[in-house]
């Protein structure tokens, strides 16, 4: 069980660490919010399920 929380705690931080470099990309063309929106998105419910186990 702790591999395994171990391994979900990786997981979280990669997924993290993406939506942090995604944030800090240069802006995309003004029609397109979604490449923004998706990656925090992930983050946020990725944290959530990551709470759910503690």
């Amino acid at each position: 069980m702790e591999m395994k929380m171990k391994n979900l705690f990786a997981a979280m931080l990669v997924m993290m660490m993406i939506a942090v470099s995604a944030a800090q990309a240069p802006a995309p063309a003004p029609t397109s919010d979604a490449t923004a929106v998706v990656p925090a998105a992930v983050a946020a419910v990725s944290a959530v399920v990551y709470a759910c186990f503690f």
